[in-house]
């Protein structure tokens, strides 16, 4: 598998405090079948981390997993504050892509209408960029209006939701809501957006498994989801054909009791 967003990096923002916690998370994820880990950390005005340091620093992380022989490998990337992405040129945009591509994950606001979204992501594709939003099914604005969502959507923009999403550890109206994304054939991306070893762990496996039960046929989908797609994201290639929305469970059981 190759989780695509996660804050493994040591001392960078508010997920590895150090290289013991990245080394804790490599193992987690090493163990769950992650095999290639993108390094995300916040590239915001809250903490600001030069896109030019990211590079270097993924490089260490790397060495040190090879000397504890952890099977893990790293590649760079960033999550961008919306923020922050105007007062970043085209080189520093290309220094936090996911991995060698084209790709920028752009960090969904939790709260506020964030108006100028819309234009924002439309500049970065006048600059030959193409966006993923990170955990759009905690995002307010789209929970009430998911029309605007869908649009971007059909505008070429990805999204990439949490595992955590889908197994309720931020509570209920956020894993409603990814169910219906993943109805409405909204997910792009399933990735652990892992911040340490304890709560918010490098695993991908368990929220399919807690999520077929819902969306039966979910979990034999899953592959696309944390392999086929995000390995095409970070070669910069497009997206090759989704699988088909599972039935929800409700209406699954009323198609057998109409047969």
């Amino acid at each position: 598998m190759l989780d695509l967003h996660s804050h493994i990096l040591p001392g960078v923002d508010d997920g590895a405090p150090d290289i013991e916690a990245s080394i804790a998370m490599a193992r987690t994820a090493a163990a769950d079948g992650i095999r290639v880990m993108v390094a995300t950390p916040h590239i915001s005005f809250e903490y600001p981390l030069d896109p030019r340091e990211v590079g270097p620093r993924v490089g260490e992380l790397n060495l040190a997993l090879v000397r504890r022989e952890v099977p893990l490998a790293i590649l760079p990337g960033g999550e961008i504050a919306l923020t922050r992405i105007t007062a970043l040129d085209d080189e520093e945009l290309r220094m936090v892509s996911l991995g060698a591509g084209q790709y920028l994950l752009v960090e969904t606001p939790y709260a506020g209408e964030a108006g100028f979204l819309e234009d924002v992501l439309f500049d970065l594709d006048l600059r030959g960029f193409r966006t993923i939003l990170a955990h759009p099914e905690r995002c307010v604005m789209f929970e009430n209006d998911r029309d605007r969502l869908a649009r971007l959507v059909e505008r070429g923009v990805l999204c990439s939701v949490n595992a955590g999403s889908i197994a309720g550890q931020f509570g209920r109206r956020v894993r409603d809501f990814t169910v219906h994304l993943f109805r409405e054939g909204l997910v792009h991306n399933v990735s652990s957006d892992a911040h340490d070893d304890e709560i918010r762990r490098a695993e991908l496996s368990w929220a399919f498994e807690k999520l077929d039960a819902e969306l039966p046929g979910i979990a034999e989908q899953a592959e696309w989801f944390v392999q086929t797609a995000p390995s095409a994201i970070v070669a910069g290639a497009r997206l090759p054909p989704a699988p088909e929305p599972p039935t929800p469970r409700r209406a699954w059981m009323r198609m057998r009791r109409s047969a």
